[in-house]
């Protein structure tokens, strides 16, 4: 499990089909078998340098991902999963991507850049304004949303810290990006199709909400 609180940002020295090598600072801190979230990706570390790892890259994972879009030279976001006496900072991220976006637009506003991305209706069901979102293995607050018939745009209003020290000030309009959405959101969608609310006169959703939660104590 990740927090989205980018620790790093490392650099791709290998790409290919299958693998890749990633630059990181903390590299020398890894064992084999450590999971790292690379642009929001789950990967196991299956080699290791003083300042590299390798991972193995399944078809499904470029599939699903931006990293096709990747070249060797391309900066990342780099972070370990979380120690059990870690701190929580951002949210739950599982480093398993939904599907991606695409960067928009970038405005400046005050002391941030509000950046806009583009998603298609798969991945919009789930976002709502105020809300948390994965772009990236960032954990960034969505702004505002706007939906329509193919699926969103929304903004985000990114701090400079952020910028400093993710691959965000790196993007670029038409850049894609990983997209990892609440898995509060998703789970929900998941009971309300598993159980259903057959009969909206015997059991409306706030009832169904409560005992479904409820259920975890």
């Amino acid at each position: 499990m990740f927090t989205g609180i980018v620790e790093s940002l490392g650099k791709i020295l290998s790409l290919k089909s299958d693998s890749m090598q990633v630059e990181a600072s903390f590299a020398g801190e890894l064992s084999l078998g450590d999971s790292v979230a690379v642009n929001g990706v789950c990967l196991t570390a299956t080699k290791l340098t003083s300042n590299s790892f390798w991972a193995d890259v399944s078809p499904e994972t470029f599939s699903r991902t931006a990293f096709d879009s990747l070249k060797v030279g391309s900066r990342v976001n780099l972070e370990r999963a979380m120690a059990a006496d870690g701190r929580f900072g951002g949210h739950i991220v599982s480093g398993h991507v939904d599907g991606r976006g695409t960067y928009s637009s970038a405005q400046k506003k005050g002391n941030s850049l509000e950046i806009s991305f583009k998603v298609g209706r798969d991945l919009s069901k789930y976002m709502i304004e105020k809300g948390s979102v994965a772009v990236d293995g960032i954990s960034l607050t969505i702004a505002r949303i706007q939906k329509n018939d193919s699926g969103a745009i929304f903004t985000l209003a990114v701090i400079p810290h952020t910028l400093e020290r993710t691959s965000l000030a790196f993007k670029n309009p038409g850049d894609s990006v990983n997209i990892e959405c609440d898995l509060v959101g998703k789970y929900i969608e998941n009971f309300v199709k598993e159980y259903g609310l057959r009969d909206e006169s015997e059991k409306n959703l706030s009832d169904f909400m409560a005992g479904t939660f409820t259920s975890f104590h």
